[in-house]
């Protein structure tokens, strides 16, 4: 996979473009946002640079005054889900590759989505049919009965299909809206996986028992919330879903906060991903730093080299990687790509005891992305995916300490260890790499 030339390169000659709820900021309110966002005075340079290379590849803008909120685990995501839904007050908008019948604290997806219909509250959920190919349809046909908006994202079953597609293009968003104006989005599903003790579609991993999931969202309140709502809104317009409701969708919603967040929507109708541009271009800028945790590490050529050339150019760039996974091939293919990463200077920590589903980068301590989109060819050339870009220190630190914590009970893959693996090891790497577009 290969972007244009000119990616990563900062448009240093134009003041970033960030737009707030009373409209575009000036040069100013720019500057005084840039020292408000920098945890040291040295971040200021790192972030004024992340900030015109963001503007650069952007095509939806960088909107300030959100607040957000890190969601570090599938419980804490899904307690906050829950709190946001009951709250909701006009209409819940969900869009999901799993979408299960999810509990937490006693209380059921199912049972809140029906009781806030009974409340008169519109709500629409768009899941994907592949990925939710394990949930029993009476959950579905409650859900239905109870008033609530359905959409199966390109059914496997074509005779269902409204619209022609790709049997590999599949919707890997999580996102929900609540009322316009608060947010979830990030790597975890609404799947039975992150309940304790639980099997679900992809929590069975080797037909093990199952084990703990670890994964991350971000909550977001302000005035970014409407990039999210435009993907909701274009994907049940596409799919053909029924009419919605003539409710105010996009209310106007005052900054609640300091950070600048935006919101990528990458889709296979683009030439070239925008996830991927911004990515590949944030890492190519890496001065400082890049911290990543990946839950499926199949990386293009550009992404490797990108991390690989900055280890060699003095950066500290750590990778946190899972050693299970339901997806073995996956893991194989990852393992191939160690030692030229050990070599260029890459540190790796791979998890034990838990299955690592989480997609977050942190660049310079200014730069993060929490999202959907893996570092993997499928996210890049078959999935509708979603992510959140956040600049400033605050999200960036958490992130950064999230990875510390993860890092002290992970193993760190050694280069002359790693060089003594067994053949047949390398046998599999090797079979795996010719399936790796697909993974």
């Amino acid at each position: 996979m290969h972007v244009g030339a000119g990616v990563g390169e900062p448009a240093s000659a134009t003041r970033p473009n960030i737009v707030s709820a009373r409209g575009p900021l000036s040069t100013q309110q720019v500057k005084s946002l840039i020292v408000r966002l920098s945890l040291e005075p040295g971040d200021n340079a790192l972030l004024r640079r992340h900030l015109a290379i963001e503007q650069a590849v952007a095509e939806s803008p960088l909107v300030a005054g959100e607040t957000t909120h890190l969601l570090r685990d599938g419980p804490a995501t899904f307690r906050a889900m829950f709190a946001a839904i009951r709250g909701a007050k006009h209409h819940v908008n969900l869009e999901y590759y799993i979408f299960e019948d999810v509990s937490i604290d006693g209380e059921s997806l199912g049972d809140l989505l029906v009781a806030k219909r009974q409340e008169g509250v519109a709500v629409n959920v768009i899941y994907d049919s592949y990925g939710s190919g394990d949930t029993p349809k009476a959950f579905f046909d409650r859900l239905k009965a109870a008033g609530v908006g359905l959409v199966e994202f390109n059914p496997v079953n074509p005779l269902k299909a409204k619209k022609s597609y790709s049997l590999n293009d599949r919707d890997h968003r999580k996102i929900l809206v609540v009322d316009g104006a608060r947010a979830i989005v990030g790597g975890v599903n609404l799947s039975t996986t992150y309940q304790p003790h639980s099997l679900g579609k992809s929590g069975n991993v080797d037909n093990q028992p199952a084990t703990h999931w670890r994964d991350t969202d971000l909550e977001i309140n302000g005035p970014a919330v409407a990039q999210l709502q435009t993907l909701f809104l274009t994907h049940w317009r596409e799919q053909k879903g029924p009419a919605l409701p003539d409710l105010d969708w996009f209310p106007t919603i005052p900054p609640s906060g300091g950070a600048v967040v935006r919101i990528i929507g990458s889709t296979p109708k683009h030439a070239i991903p925008r996830y991927y541009v911004t990515l590949v271009s944030a890492m190519r800028s890496a001065e400082k730093s890049i911290t990543a945790s990946a839950a499926y590490f199949v990386p293009t050529d550009q992404e490797l080299d990108a991390l690989k050339e900055a280890a060699r150019r003095g950066v500290d760039v750590r990778l946190l990687l899972p050693d299970k996974s339901d997806s073995a091939l996956s893991i194989a293919v990852g393992h191939s790509h160690y030692a030229e990463l050990l070599k260029a200077g890459v540190k790796i920590y791979e998890t034990h005891d838990l299955v690592l589903h989480s997609k977050t980068v942190v660049v310079d301590g200014v730069w993060s992305v929490v999202g959907s989109s893996n570092f993997d060819h499928r996210s890049v050339i078959f999935n509708d995916e979603v992510d959140a870009v956040v600049l400033g220190s605050d999200v960036a630190g958490d992130l950064e300490g999230m990875f510390a914590d993860d890092q002290t009970r992970a193993h760190a893959i050694d280069l002359r260890a790693w060089n003594r693996r067994p053949p047949e090891a390398r046998v599999k790497e090797l079979y795996a790499r010719i399936w790796q577009r697909f993974l």
